[in-house]
């Protein structure tokens, strides 16, 4: 899937140490939010840097681990730099001015290169992929569905804002990094697969590796608000478990039904070229000597 394999693994390699040192910081300090993050987005930040941990130790195990013929560990470590570019842009674009700050513009920076660098290197000649048609369309819709939802729920709150000139202290980067990046991802890599093109097929599970990701953070801030003096709210977490374990499930089935084409093979006993004929036939002639 992709060439270059070297730096592609070392950047993934760069990403997950610094998500690590980022994201283990904040689970040993939480202070470290206080101040720069309303208070009742800190369970969010607790729960997000867990996740980010994960991902970390994920991309080192992927890095070390990854070959030339595993594109499934290359499509997973691409949703893993997906999710760490969203989580780290939050905290870049938000402005959280802690210590940290300038490791988490490094993240978001590294993670975004690394995409680059993937895009840029994917082979153009490696084999075809084949995904089987149920399971194809099954896949683009549930990525068709992302864009229906949220395009419409986020316009929607974006349109008062507009009209008073608002402007919100935190979350605004929800909706940069989604009506920017994320839904048009959607979009296209639906579009895509749904025509079976080999690009769509092999980039779409990423973004459901980061959706996961991501969404699952979100079920986990609820679980983890007792640890801050909060209380879960089930109208937040079950949303966030279902479109979670969604992601999760046509991820999971999208990578693992997921196949390479090998291009047919020119057979050696087909049409010869008109000047191999040629000269086999000349040289029958040759061969050939008329009867006294």
């Amino acid at each position: 899937m992709l060439t270059h394999l070297f730096l592609n693994r070392l950047l993934w390699a760069v990403a997950g140490l610094l998500a690590l040192a980022a994201a283990a910081t904040g689970l040993w300090r939480p202070g470290i939010y206080n101040r720069v993050v309303a208070a009742d987005l800190i369970p969010g930040a607790y729960s997000q840097d867990l996740l980010s941990v994960a991902a970390g130790l994920a991309l080192l195990y992927l890095a070390y681990a990854v070959g030339p013929h595993r594109a499934k560990y290359q499509i997973v470590a691409l949703g893993l730099l997906g999710y760490l570019f969203y989580a780290y842009g939050i905290y870049v674009i938000e402005r959280t001015y802690n210590g940290l700050y300038l490791l988490y513009m490094a993240v978001f920076a590294v993670s975004f290169w690394a995409m680059v660098t993937a895009g840029a290197t994917m082979d153009r000649d490696a084999p075809s992929a084949s995904l089987p048609r149920a399971l194809r369309l099954v896949s683009a819709a549930g990525a068709i569905l992302q864009p229906l939802i949220f395009y419409p729920l986020w316009i929607g709150m974006l349109l008062p804002l507009m009209r008073s000139g608002e402007q919100i202290d935190s979350l605004y980067s929800i909706f940069i990094l989604d009506l920017c990046f994320i839904m048009p991802g959607f979009l296209i890599l639906s579009f895509l697969t749904y025509r079976g093109h080999r690009t769509g097929l092999l980039l779409l599970p990423a973004l459901y590796v980061l959706g996961f990701t991501l969404i699952f953070s979100l079920a986990v801030g609820e679980l983890v608000k007792p640890l801050f003096g909060a209380e879960p709210s089930l109208a937040a977490l079950l949303p966030a478990l279902g479109l979670s374990g969604l992601f999760l499930v046509l991820g999971s089935l999208h990578i693992a039904k997921l196949q390479a084409v090998d291009p047919p093979a020119a057979s050696p006993a087909g049409p010869q070229p008109n000047h191999q004929l040629s000269a086999q036939a000349g040289g029958e002639r040759r061969r050939i000597r008329p009867t006294q």
